[in-house]
Formats: structure tokens, sequence, C-alpha cells
């Protein structure tokens, strides 16, 4: 079985260069990021805190869906399934608001 990761633009240094990395023989998220994290550890290590979970300001999908409001890291995956990193997204002023 395997399962996508996406790598957002601005963590794919760290990943090779690579968009996606594909990871097989994953039953859950957690499993799926573990496998990223034994061939791309410094990729892992601005994905995952020090406890292992998804860092504050990172997002983790599977099937366009967050991980937060499923089972977490323990989020089963299928074969073919996409798991997206993507980094959260804050700015702009009170000024761009009037």
């Amino acid at each position: 079985m395997a399962v996508r990761v996406r790598i957002p633009a601005q963590l794919r240094s760290l990943a090779g260069g690579q968009g996606e990395l594909l990871v097989e023989d994953v039953a859950t998220v957690g499993e799926a990021l573990a496998a990223v994290a034994s061939t791309h550890p410094e990729l892992a290590e601005r994905i995952l805190d020090a406890t292992g979970e998804p860092r504050r300001f990172v997002n983790v999908f599977v099937r366009d869906e967050d991980i937060r409001f499923l089972s977490g890291l323990a989020t089963s995956v299928g074969d073919g399934d996409v798991i997206s990193v993507v980094p959260a997204v804050a700015g702009g002023s009170d000024a761009d608001s009037r």
C-alpha cells in the first residue's frame, strides 16, 4: 500500500527538492510521517515537535480533512491516499481590513 505525502514549496529543499514523497506499508498518518522522518529527518523537524505531534503552525490533511478533527496521527490511511502538509498562513494588518 502506497501513500503520497505532499510537501509545501517552502519545505521542498529539505525533501531533496521533491513536492511529493511516496511511502509504503503504512496504516496511519503517524506511520507515514515517521517514514518521511526516517529518510528526511530535517524535514520532520519542521513538521513535528519534540513530542512527535504536528507543530502548532503546521496543518496536516488526509483526504482533504484536517487530522485534528479526525484521529490525529492515528488517522488511518489507505492505498492511494494523499497526506498534505500545509503551513498555517497568517499575516496582514488591521489596515488591510478597513
